[in-house]
C-alpha cells in the first residue's frame, strides 16, 4: 500500500510536536483522527515510525530515517503550490516569523505592516519568544536570531547590527547621584534579564559590566523598559527601542556602547522556494532600514 501525502503530513506535525493532540491541534483535526493516519502509515511501511510512551510519541529509528525524506517530499509540495499559485504577482500564503521579543516589539511590526500592505493576500504572524525559536519542529518559517547557529542544517544570513547603551529615566536621573565612571555602577539598582533564563550568551550584558546583582529583572525586553520608564534604575537598551519611550536617556555612552547582530535563520531546505526567498529578502531589507531609522532617532 503506497503511503498518502496527507498521512505524510501528519507524521511531521507529530513528529514536530511529539503528542497526538499538539499535532492535531496545529493541523486542526481530532487527535483520534491523527493517531489513525500515524497507524495507517505505519501499516504502508511494515513498521513503526514512534515509540508511544506517557511522555509522547518519540520517534523510532525507522521514523528518523523517514523524516528526512517527508521533510523533502514537504517541501517539495510547497514548490509545486507555489508554482501553480504564480498567477499573482504579490505573495500569498501564509507566513510565520520567529524573533525575540526585542525585535518582535519594536521592529517588526512596521516591517510587517508594510509587507502586509504589499501582499494583500499574505497572512503573516509573528512569533515573539524570549528564547532560541525551534526551527526543526516548524514553530517558524524562518527566525530572527542574535548569534548564528551552528548546529543543523540551516541557511544563515546576518541582516544588520544594531547598538545598545546603558539608560535611566529623566527623573531617576534627577534624583540620583550621577555617573562618571562605569564602576560608579557599582551598588546602584539595575534592571535587567532573569540570570537563569538568559537563552544566549550575547544578551548577557550586565555580567559583562561587572554587575552582580540585578534586583528587578525579567526575560521580557519590553517589560525591562516599563520598568526603566518607572524610575526603576538602569538598564541596557537598544538603541531602535529608545523612540518608543522618550523618557529613557543614554547614560555614559562614550563609555558603554555594546553591538550586536540579527541573523536570519531558514532551512536549508526551503532555498528552493521562491517565496520564501522572496519574502526573506523582504523581511531582511525591512528590519535593516528601520534599524537603521530608528536609530537615527534614538
Amino acid at each position: 500500500m503506497e503511503p498518502h501525502w496527507d498521512d505524510v503530513r501528519i507524521f511531521l506535525a507529530v513528529a514536530r510536536h511529539e503528542s497526538l493532540s499538539a499535532a492535531g491541534r496545529v493541523l486542526k483535526i481530532d487527535p483520534a483522527t491523527v493517531g489513525r493516519r500515524v497507524s495507517r502509515l505505519e501499516s504502508a511501511f511494515g513498521v513503526p515510525l514512534f515509540v508511544k510512551s506517557p511522555q509522547g510519541y518519540a520517534l523510532s529509528e525507522a521514523g528518523e530515517r523517514f523524516l528526512e525524506h517527508g521533510e523533502a517530499a514537504e517541501q517539495a509540495m510547497r514548490a509545486a503550490t507555489e508554482t501553480l499559485d504564480r498567477q499573482s504577482e504579490g505573495m500569498t500564503g501564509q507566513m510565520r516569523i520567529g524573533a525575540p521579543d526585542g525585535c518582535a516589539n519594536y521592529l517588526l511590526p512596521q516591517v510587517c505592516a508594510r509587507l502586509g500592505r504589499e501582499n494583500p493576500d499574505l497572512d503573516i504572524q509573528i512569533v515573539a519568544l524570549p528564547r532560541v525559536v525551534n526551527l526543526s519542529r516548524r514553530e517558524a518559517d524562518m527566525a530572527i536570531a542574535v548569534s548564528a547557529p551552528s548546529a543543523g542544517q540551516l541557511l544563515v544570513k546576518k541582516i544588520t547590527d544594531y547598538k545598545l547603551h546603558l539608560v535611566a529615566s529623566q527623573r531617576y536621573l534627577r534624583n540620583s547621584p550621577a555617573l562618571e565612571t562605569v564602576e560608579d555602577l557599582r551598588g546602584r539598582r539595575m534592571v535587567g534579564y532573569i540570570p537563569d533564563m538568559i537563552f544566549d550568551a550575547e544578551l548577557d550584558y550586565l555580567d559583562r559590566l561587572g554587575v552582580e546583582r540585578v534586583p528587578l529583572a525579567s526575560n521580557s525586553v519590553p517589560v525591562q523598559l516599563r520598568l526603566l520608564c518607572q524610575d526603576a534604575g538602569f538598564g541596557i537598551a537598544h538603541d531602535f527601542s529608545l523612540p518608543a519611550h522618550r523618557t529613557l536617556c543614554k547614560v555614559l555612552s562614550d563609555k558603554i556602547s555594546l553591538t550586536r547582530s540579527f541573523y536570519l535563520v531558514r532551512h536549508q531546505g526551503d532555498q528552493r522556494s521562491q517565496r520564501l526567498n522572496r519574502f526573506s529578502e523582504s523581511l531582511a531589507s525591512g528590519v535593516r532600514d528601520e534599524v537603521m531609522r530608528l536609530e537615527a532617532m534614538s
